[in-house]
């Protein structure tokens, strides 16, 4: 829970780029580059994990359990910021702008009936759907994320 709270706060850190870059083009890029860095902060964090907690040496499924429930917890609390952010502070600017940029690509009368509806579903995302959308998607690259992790970080006891 401890690096998952760490992990957490560097996700929320994170997410604060992501409205001010539809305003400001660098920090999308430096969004994405703080993005890359998650998998090796989370191989940084089991590492650590691995040498002070659990005395040098971790099995690959406790390697594995543990950058998930690293991942699992850092979701939760990211969660609790994007339901805040969307709920009270965006009030539908960001589902508005992928719309708006959505009608950019769009060719008159090609592909008209797809996009019109994309942009009748993206409408009616809640706060809630979107938060739920995100901690699903958090969760299930954790998890993705853990398996190799845990290879990296497994090792075995010394006899």
């Amino acid at each position: 829970m401890h690096f998952g709270t760490y992990m957490g706060v560097y996700w929320i850190l994170k997410f604060i780029l992501f409205p001010l870059a539809m305003h400001i083009p660098f920090l999308s890029i430096l969004f994405i580059i703080l993005t890359l860095a998650v998998p090796f902060i989370g191989y940084y964090y089991a590492k650590m994990y691995r040498n002070k907690i659990c005395g040098g040496s971790i099995e690959f499924s406790h390697a594995v359990l543990f950058t998930m429930f690293m991942y699992m917890f850092a979701s939760l609390l990211l969660a609790v910021a994007y339901y805040i952010y969307f709920q009270f502070i965006d009030h539908g600017a960001t589902i508005n702008a992928i719309i708006e940029e959505l009608r950019k690509f769009i060719k008159p009368n090609e592909n008209e009936e797809v996009i019109n509806g994309m942009i009748d579903s993206l409408k009616s995302w809640s706060p809630i759907n979107i938060t739920m959308q995100q901690l699903s998607l958090n969760v299930i690259w954790g998890s993705i994320l853990a398996i190799p992790t845990g290879l990296l970080v497994m090792k075995k006891a010394k006899p």
